[in-house]
């Protein structure tokens, strides 16, 4: 009989070490966010918003009970540090940013639910220890049960904005885990925008439709850079700290957004900015996304750990092939207003038993965000929130 697990996705002194392992990890969400990106194109044609960051915590977690070429699979489509210390030195340096402060609300929480009596490794205790991750038996024969308190840990780390996030009919007797991360995110503007100049503004869908929008309007000096070879404009909001920041990829062309994705591995890693006064015009929208990320995973490839006997995962529990990942969702949402950003994801993964100074004056650059854009969040250039705007009526 195999086990399957579930998996839900939803400043400290460094050492010359730590840091290394920090950049690397960096490095590697740049080109994780490039590829998880590309992939979702593929099926959403809409708004969509994805958390790289979440994804990438409840994996890593599981690469920590994983063995051997399960292991090697999961940390090259992720981009990981090439070693286990490597990426848990690089999570203990983060996870200070992932906590609530006076200036915004950056929260990352774990969560591993744990059949009744099912034994869990030493070792893989000790890693749940460094993601910070709790650990809680729970019946998952009284399915319904289990799904409600598993689903209110969710919504209550997440202000309430993700719910319903597993669903009762999925576990059983059969499922011996369900590891969760629940990332939320909230943070005022460092200069808010005035809502008595928020207008309604034509936005140009994909193709020739438009639709009126509210849209935000300022005029400041930023961080802005224009890209002849991609065809775009780059801007960066910055949030109360200035440690968050809100970079928004325009296209210079209305339907330039399909050819400006062709080439996202040039879109996350920080450009050439110059700091420059910027005529802003921004649309609120809000997104609610529901992501399956199994296909895409797969696509990437992870494929070991969904498969039976290949699965190894006995640093978690059991021998090879006693567990097997059989789903893995994010569901997320974010809401982008004049006073600033609120943003959540949550990830869940599952296992069963299976058998800065000014430049002189000059006329202000433009950045009228009035058709489809790019636009992603930073901490300490880590990607916590990727995805586009197609339709900010949606």
């Amino acid at each position: 009989m195999q086990s399957y697990f579930h998996l839900l996705l939803h400043s400290i002194p460094m050492t010359f070490a730590t840091e290394t392992s920090l950049r690397e990890f960096i490095s590697g969400n740049n080109l994780f966010t490039t590829s998880l990106y590309k992939q979702i194109t593929t099926n959403h044609h809409g708004n969509f918003l994805v958390s790289p960051l979440s994804v990438e915590i409840i994996l890593a977690l599981t690469h920590s009970g994983a063995k051997d070429a399960t292991a090697e699979e999961i940390r090259t489509a992720l981009h990981l540090p090439n070693s286990q210390e490597k990426i848990e030195a690089a999570i203990q340096t983060l996870q200070p940013l992932l906590k609530k402060n006076d200036l915004y609300t950056l929260q990352s929480a774990n969560k591993i639910y744990i059949k009744n009596s099912f034994q869990i490794r030493d070792g893989f205790r000790k890693s749940a220890t460094v993601f910070d991750s709790e650990l809680e038996n729970i019946d998952f024969g009284q399915s319904n049960a289990a799904a409600s308190t598993m689903n209110d840990w969710v919504e209550n780390r997440t202000n309430h904005k993700i719910k319903n996030l597993i669903n009762g009919e999925d576990l059983g007797d059969h499922t011996r885990a369900v590891l969760i991360n629940a990332l939320y995110f909230k943070a005022n503007w460092s200069t808010t925008f005035e809502t008595s100049r928020t207008t309604k503004e034509d936005f140009y869908k994909l193709g020739t439709e438009k639709v009126q929008v509210d849209t935000m309007h300022d005029t400041l000096y930023r961080n802005y850079y224009e890209s002849q070879e991609l065809g775009a404009k780059f801007i960066e909001i910055p949030f109360e700290g200035n440690e968050v920041v809100f970079t928004v990829v325009l296209p210079n062309e209305r339907n330039g957004l399909s050819v400006l994705e062709t080439q996202l591995e040039k879109i996350f890693p920080v450009p050439s900015y110059t700091w420059e006064k910027v005529r802003i015009a921004l649309p609120k929208f809000k997104i609610t996304s529901t992501i399956d990320l199994k296909t895409i995973l797969q696509t990437l490839g992870i494929n070991k750990v969904f498969k039976g006997e290949d699965a190894d995962l006995s640093g978690i529990a059991g021998n090879k092939g006693d567990l097997v990942v059989d789903q893995i969702q994010q569901k997320s949402f974010i809401d982008v207003n004049e006073s600033g950003v609120e943003a959540t994801a949550a990830t869940y993964y599952r296992f069963v038993h299976q058998s800065d100074s000014l430049s002189p004056e000059a006329p202000p650059k433009d950045f009228i965000a009035d058709h489809p854009f790019i636009f992603y969040i930073k901490v300490k250039d880590v990607v916590i929130f990727s995805g586009r705007v197609v339709d900010p009526s949606q």
